[in-house]
């Protein structure tokens, strides 16, 4: 089992046992959270969180990968497909998104990871929602990060891998922001980098 993070904690990727890591996943899970009363059960929507991976070359965005494009450009991330439901929750994930580190150009020294609510319900209305950082060549998990709180929010700005030097580290961010699809987010990821 990986380290569980806490808002604002950053680790690094480097491997235990020394060596650096080719490709990590970036896995989402989550659950709607059980409605109350006969009304609000009736009423009930499935809840669409998309996670998406935006790309930064210093502070300026050159790639993203998400729901409607799901490879960058170059061809180093990738984005598994959208799940429209959830309910992995506390079990697997719902939607990943890939990274090859060893295959991301130089330029590009941050990942900033974000889930939206493409529905439009709050956090509040979401419940077991996690992002966790898997080495992909081994299945180990090297981190969690598990959002609690919910909130009156529509997105969170997860987490990020950034590259100091030619090592990588993984800060938890878990920021609440508005919006429904990463573009909504950028001001608030700026904030970040």
């Amino acid at each position: 089992m990986g380290v569980t993070l806490t808002k604002g904690q950053q680790i690094s990727l480097e491997k235990s046992g020394g060596g650096t890591l080719n490709v990590v996943r970036m896995g989402l899970g989550w659950q709607a959270a059980p409605r109350k009363g006969f009304l609000a059960r009736l009423t009930a929507r499935e809840i669409d969180l998309d996670a998406s991976a935006v790309l930064f070359a210093g502070t300026e965005p050159v790639d993203v990968v998400f729901f409607q494009h799901l490879i960058s450009d170059d061809g180093s991330v990738r984005h598994t497909g959208d799940n429209l439901i959830g309910g992995a929750g506390q079990g697997g994930d719902d939607e990943s998104i890939l990274v090859d580190l060893l295959r991301l150009p130089a330029h590009v020294d941050q990942i900033v990871f974000t889930v939206n609510s493409f529905t439009g319900q709050t956090f509040a209305e979401v419940q077991n929602a996690f992002c966790r950082l898997v080495d992909e060549s081994t299945g180990e998990e090297l981190a969690r990060y598990t959002l609690s709180g919910g909130g009156p929010y529509t997105a969170q700005i997860m987490a990020k891998v950034h590259r100091t030097g030619r090592a990588w580290n993984m800060s938890a961010i878990g920021e609440g922001a508005n919006g429904r699809t990463f573009k909504d987010l950028i001001p608030a990821i700026s904030t970040h980098l």
